[in-house]
């Protein structure tokens, strides 16, 4: 592997890492999953998982990466020459291709919606009577999302800029990127939780979501907690198998993963600390704050209630827009690197090989949620089914197959030997790593896959 394909700084290295981390799972998915799992009580059960599992399991992705240097089905063939294991690595690819396609389209939404925000638009009827609710939100969503050309248009436009970005290659390109954007989306988030915090409704939206009631612990409220863990530390998708083969050699791994962890814990507070407060002051806690609802109608409404609504609103979708961008450009180099690593192509030929069929099943996967939403798979529309089938089902198997590989079948030592860089760190943490990849982390991975159909 050339100097080109390492991360040059350890700043940069972070960056990236904890960009592919921070995505929409934690500023899309965690408030959805929190109010529908009892405020607090799901919160403490999250951090639980992310600490005691999450962490042991982005450790064995870390180590597979550094330790096989190659793309996430390469690892398993250069660690366990003329093994079968390259199929999990074969099927993280696949998983994060699928969901690749339908990222492109939620980039795209964000995208309309910041531009929408900045001309103004989003907020013509502001002032007017009936102006700021729920219903005139939904329509302006109905509009933007699911119509012909627009969504069409946008969602083209993200993917060119990741073309782009992904061009210039890892140090130039994903780590440059991830320097600039990780900075400015702390910047933003701070500054939206500063006037959250201020709303005269705030202290019933933290007591919801910092005050917990542990009568709302229940094995289902678990099996959604990990899986949220699962999600929004991007495990299973081969991104951190990917960036670990990137990490020179004398990175400290579980450093890293803590670091990683915790920052990826703290944007989801700090989602929290936005939402709660702010739904809470307008009287919007009855709401769902379900995927595209929250985003693009509640939020929407309040900002519109707030001064300046289009100045609010324009700084939360560039936050959103930054973490859907860092998101599909980690998720992206998964087929890269395979495509460069496994038929030598070069970076160029790679990147386009992986993203220009995009233009085309992307746009597909936008218009399955309006024009073309009577075509359905298993009796649901692409959006979905790809949705589904990804998240729901490949990325648990990859996940419990690396637990299995790196606690029982890899090379011998490969553990110790990565975590303590060959014996030149103490590695404490080595025995309680390999007891939860060989008989934690399978169990509890296998009742998330189990419990989404129960």
């Amino acid at each position: 592997m050339s100097d080109k394909n390492e991360f040059a700084t350890k700043i940069g290295l972070i960056a990236a890492t904890v960009g592919s981390a921070i995505g929409l799972g934690n500023v899309w998915r965690f408030p959805a999953e929190t109010q529908e799992n009892g405020g607090a009580a799901f919160l403490l059960l999250y951090v639980g998982c992310v600490l005691l599992l999450g962490v042991p399991v982005m450790l064995g992705e870390f180590v597979l990466g550094r330790g096989g240097r190659s793309d996430a089905a390469g690892v398993y063939r250069r660690l366990s020459p003329g093994s079968r294991w390259w199929v999990v690595g074969a099927v993280a690819i696949l998983a994060s291709y699928l969901i690749c396609v339908f990222y492109m389209v939620v980039g795209g939404w964000t995208l309309e919606y910041l531009l929408q925000s900045l001309t103004g638009a989003l907020y013509s009827n502001v002032g007017q009577e009936g102006g700021v609710d729920s219903a005139h939100f939904a329509e302006v969503m109905n509009g933007l999302l699911f119509g012909w050309w627009q969504p069409v248009a946008a969602t083209v436009a993200v993917i060119l800029l990741n073309i782009v970005i992904l061009l210039r290659g890892v140090q130039k390109g994903i780590e440059k990127l991830s320097n600039v954007l990780m900075p400015l989306l702390f910047v933003i988030l701070v500054g939206l939780v500063v006037v959250a915090l201020t709303l005269p409704g705030a202290a019933g939206g933290l007591e919801f979501f910092l005050s917990p009631d542990f009568s709302k612990i229940t094995p289902a409220v678990f099996v959604n907690a990990l899986g949220q863990t699962f999600f929004s530390l991007s495990l299973g998708m081969g991104i951190l198998v990917t960036y670990a083969s990137y990490y020179p050699i004398g990175t400290n791994l579980p450093r890293t993963s803590l670091i990683v962890a915790l920052l990826s814990l703290l944007v989801a507070v700090l989602m929290g600390l936005v939402i709660f407060p702010a739904v809470t002051t307008f009287g919007l806690e009855g709401e769902s704050l379900e995927g595209a609802t929250l985003i693009f109608v509640t939020l929407p409404e309040v900002f519109g209630r707030l001064p300046l609504p289009a100045l609010w609103s324009t700084l939360f979708f560039l936050l959103l827009l930054v973490a859907a961008v860092t998101s599909t450009v980690s998720i992206a180099e998964v087929s890269i690197a395979f495509l460069a690593d496994r038929f030598g192509m070069s970076r160029r030929r790679a990147v386009l090989t992986a993203l220009c069929p995009l233009l085309i099943l992307s746009p597909l996967c936008a218009l399955s949620l309006g024009p073309l939403k009577g075509f359905t798979l298993f009796g649901m529309t692409m959006f979905d089914f790809l949705d589904n089938f990804a998240t729901n089902i490949l990325l648990p198997l990859v996940s419990i197959g690396t637990c299995l590989y790196v606690g029982w079948f890899g090379p011998k030592r490969l553990l110790h030997r990565q975590l303590s860089n060959r014996g030149a760190l103490r590695s404490p943490l080595t025995g309680a790593v390999t007891f939860i990849l060989r008989y934690v982390a399978p169990v509890l991975i296998a009742a998330i896959l189990v419990g989404r159909y129960l």
